[in-house]
């Protein structure tokens, strides 16, 4: 499954991002590869296209350097996620990459 989501990030990189996907055991950080806001634009991207959500404070930047790394984080949320407890009614719920995006969009108002 793994090499699945591999090839799927690597498309993610060249659709979105507009970078070539580099291989999966190299650091994103460390190569130059991306930089902080190609890194929020990555974890918008992945919360779309792999319907998975990543609460800000449990994001580990060990867990996004390699796009092998990245593609165990987003198969261990899919694997955790529970999809009867779906959007709605926990109002202590964490912010999400998306939630701060569009707090970015208007201002922080």
């Amino acid at each position: 499954m793994t090499d699945a989501l591999i090839e799927r990030l690597g498309a993610l990189f060249v659709e979105n991002l507009h970078i070539d996907a580099p291989p999966p055991d190299t650091d994103l950080f460390e190569s130059g590869t991306i930089d902080s806001l190609q890194l929020v634009e990555l974890l918008l991207q992945i919360e779309r296209r792999f319907g998975v959500q990543i609460a800000v404070e449990n994001i580990d930047l060990d867990n996004l350097r390699t796009l092998g790394r990245i593609a165990r984080l987003v198969a261990a949320q899919q694997s955790s996620s529970d999809p009867s407890k779906g959007k709605t009614g926990n109002t202590e719920s964490q912010p999400k990459v998306t939630e701060l995006r569009a707090w970015r969009a208007r201002g922080l108002r």
